[in-house]
């Protein structure tokens, strides 16, 4: 069958009506999850771009920092999604549902949960290096009286399963997701480290956390007492019900636990929409990756924030975005790469004829990292961002190899 066009798909995701139906009604047929490839299968020219993008840095140093889990409670995983999301009444949040499970190579049974798992192993398993994937928990939505609001939330990942799988496949690392309006915030963030974490995720809008908040003081402490990183999602966040919720996600607002000494990531690099200024009394909107780049140059070169550079090669971000990037190596030494997994498997979100026409990939590596895709969503990322780069004075500028050995986050730590 005829691949649906990018147009639809994600004028689907943006609409209701025709466009919405015919979007869903093209998903069956072609984007479920393709199988696994080794590199031994590959083309002699996939396999040689492979070669040269891991060249020059130590592939053991290799961590993907923002893979998602999801599940739907199998196997006493304790993930569960909002009712919403399954609902053919509310059409956009189930295409999206979709879309996330299908990508991930699972289905809507009792066994996605550990499909979802054995296809992400099978996927690092098959890049033929020892690639680590961090698995992202994911908590709810809390109130300001610190019970939780399941109304509102998407989902929930449990930091005991992404602990669990940890402990079981040397392939995973663990990072966990603790609400700080918890009135166990902190047991909750010992525990996760007594257990092996590594990191917390936040994804401010959905879970309603304003990292400027004075009640997240003692949490940054212990954050930093524990020697744990805070991810946190920046920039607009379109899965989010409430619009009004989009200003927490404003890089500035990381002021906050970046002065009380925790090592935090940027996800995104704010790479989406405008936030409002927060240091213009008029609070006029600004692009937030611009934001983002005033807070890292805030924080200086050895400073506590780093800028992760997943969803940035997606169609709805502008590869101006990472020309600026590729052509600053003094905040090469500040980036880190991720794949926010399993989007970056999601046909319609890459576009490699964009790139191409940005100047920001050689027209010959177009064929062989297409193939990559197909064969690997986790090595085609990779490849790809190694791939990436911009022309200053006839040369080439690439990513520093530094940007990929990411273990050197949990150095500072």
């Amino acid at each position: 069958m005829r691949r649906p066009s990018r147009r639809l798909l994600l004028g689907g995701l943006a609409a209701g009506g025709g466009a919405l139906v015919a979007a869903r009604c093209a998903l069956p047929a072609w984007l479920a999850a393709r199988p696994v490839r080794a590199r031994s299968a590959l083309s002699e020219g996939a396999e040689a771009l492979v070669q040269r993008a891991l060249a020059g840095f130590d592939p053991a140093r290799v961590v993907d920092l923002h893979v998602h889990v999801a599940g739907l409670g199998g196997a006493d995983s304790g993930c569960w999604v909002n009712p919403r999301f399954r609902s053919h009444r509310a059409p956009l949040d189930r295409l999206r549902f979709e879309l996330y499970l299908a990508a991930g190579g699972a289905r809507e049974n009792l066994q996605a949960d550990r499909d979802y798992v054995e296809r992400l192993l099978s996927l690092v398993r098959a890049c033929g290096f020892p690639l680590r994937l961090l698995l992202l928990a994911f908590d709810v939505r809390v109130r300001a009286d610190g019970t939780e609001d399941l109304e509102h939330s998407m989902f929930r990942v449990p930091d005991a399963y992404v602990l669990a799988l940890a402990r079981a496949h040397p392939e995973f690392l663990a990072c966990a997701s603790v609400h700080p309006y918890r009135h166990d915030a902190l047991e909750r963030l010992e525990a996760a480290r007594a257990g092996g974490a590594v990191a917390v995720k936040w994804l401010p809008p959905a879970m309603g956390i304003d990292p400027s908040d004075a009640r997240c003081a003692p949490y940054y402490a212990r954050l930093a007492e524990l020697g744990l990183a805070l991810l946190v999602h920046t920039g607009e966040e379109r899965a989010v019900w409430s619009e009004e919720a989009g200003a927490l996600a404003n890089p500035l607002l990381l002021r906050a636990p970046l002065a009380a000494g925790v090592t935090v990531v940027a996800l995104h690099c704010a790479s989406l929409g405008t936030l409002p200024d927060l240091d213009d009394p008029a609070r006029r909107p600004v692009a937030g990756f611009e934001l983002f780049l005033r807070l890292l140059e805030e924080a200086g070169p050895d400073g506590r924030l780093f800028g992760e550079l997943s969803a940035l090669t997606q169609v709805n971000r502008d590869p101006a975005l990472l020309s600026t990037l590729l052509a600053r190596p003094e905040l090469h030494g500040r980036l880190l790469n991720g794949s926010d997994y399993p989007l970056v498997a999601l046909d319609p979100l890459t576009s490699l004829g964009r790139l191409e026409g940005a100047g920001l990939l050689a027209p010959e590596e177009r064929a062989a990292l297409r193939e990559l895709f197909e064969a690997n969503p986790l090595l085609f990322d990779l490849v790809l961002k190694r791939c990436l780069r911009v022309e200053i004075e006839g040369a080439p500028r690439r990513f520093a190899s530094g940007v990929f050995e990411t273990a050197r986050l949990f150095d500072k730590l």
